[in-house]
């Protein structure tokens, strides 16, 4: 066994003490490693994670291990990431948790039938951005539409450099297009929501069913989800895919680069208006509103663009959202009482 056949680079350990691993599967508070002497089991140690607040390994995470040949290894350090998904808990006593570490692309699969939704795709962008990888949009189910065309325009004209691709898991349509991200070292993230053919991609591309596969209700298109832990999946190819259930509920949070990439159009036209502090809205010589009238921005895309910005600022900072959002309302009151006052018009 060979850890760096899994993408490990020996100049992370940068001088410090442990065996390297990989984190390949998490089962709550116990881990399945591989290592260059094979897999192993592992639990995080007490001081380091509970005491010390290292963070806590995730699918993807290169660790540091005291090697125990005969029972569960301890995990005493996780290495620095170069790319990774993270999720804010619901807890606010809690802090963001990992789902998914050191990949270097994210597949974003979107379903060609009832599934397809743009807004959805601009999330998974902003998303997919922000995490320092490369995105790639895999559309699904390619064969149960007659005509492409209309959907692959759509979603390459927002797609803001990232390859887009129509397959089929059923057939076999445009999976060999997929190959060039599949090479020997690599890592895959799938972010998709359920129903999307994720299982059933990953059996395709194996070569072998290695992943079970859950029924789609012909109603509305909607799948069981069929993955239930966080794990990364060797292909025979040598790369490897992270399937985890927890990248359908990923927030809006600290996307501040993913959304300047994934909304580029928009954000060009920024800074260009005439007065500095144009809310873009009814002020004379804002480019915003140019570019809309002109077709060069379409107000949906702007409209998504304020809409995760607005989901992104509620995620980073509750509190200070809430806040401005009561003195925002106090204002509107404190402006119309005034008007009431001063113009008879307005008096009931």
């Amino acid at each position: 066994m060979n850890l760096e056949a899994y993408g490990f680079k020996p100049i992370t350990l940068s001088g410090q003490d442990g065996m390297p691993a990989r984190v390949i599967a998490v089962h709550k508070e116990r881990y399945k490693l591989i290592t260059d002497l094979g897999e192993c089991y592992g639990r995080l140690k007490t001081k380091e994670y509970y005491v010390d607040g290292d963070d806590f390994p995730t699918a993807g995470d290169f660790v540091l291990i005291a090697y125990n040949p005969s029972g569960d290894s301890m995990i005493v350090k996780t290495l620095p990431r170069r790319t990774f998904f993270m999720r804010k808990d619901p807890n606010p006593n809690k802090a963001e948790q990992a789902v998914a570490a050191n990949f270097d692309y994210v597949f974003i699969m979107q379903s060609l039938n009832h599934d397809f939704n743009m807004k959805r795709l601009e999330r998974y962008l902003t998303l997919s951005w922000q995490s320092g990888a490369e995105p790639v949009i895999v559309l699904t189910k390619a064969d149960l539409v007659k005509d492409l065309s209309d959907q692959l325009r759509t979603v390459e004209r927002y797609s803001m450099g990232a390859n887009v691709h129509a397959v089929s898991s059923e057939t076999g349509y445009g999976l060999s297009e997929l190959d060039e991200y599949l090479s020997p070292g690599k890592t895959v993230v799938f972010l998709g929501s359920s129903g999307v053919g994720k299982s059933t991609l990953v059996n395709a591309l194996a070569g072998e069913e290695i992943m079970s596969t859950g029924g789609i209700r012909e109603d509305d298109s909607k799948g069981r989800h069929t993955t239930t832990h966080r794990e990364l999946i060797m292909l025979k190819s040598g790369a490897m895919i992270i399937d985890t259930p927890g990248m359908r509920s990923l927030g809006m949070w600290d996307v501040s680069e993913g959304i300047g990439s994934a909304f580029s159009d928009v954000e060009e036209f920024l800074g260009r208006c005439k007065y500095k502090d144009c809310r873009h809205e009814s002020e004379p010589g804002c480019a915003v509103k140019t570019a809309i009238e002109s077709g060069l921005l379409t107000r949906e895309r702007y409209e998504s663009y304020l809409a995760l910005k607005k989901e992104a600022r509620y995620s980073d900072d509750k509190e200070a959202f809430l806040r401005d959002k009561r003195e925002w309302h106090k204002s509107i009151a404190k402006g119309t009482k005034m008007l009431k006052k001063t113009n008879p018009k307005y008096r009931t």
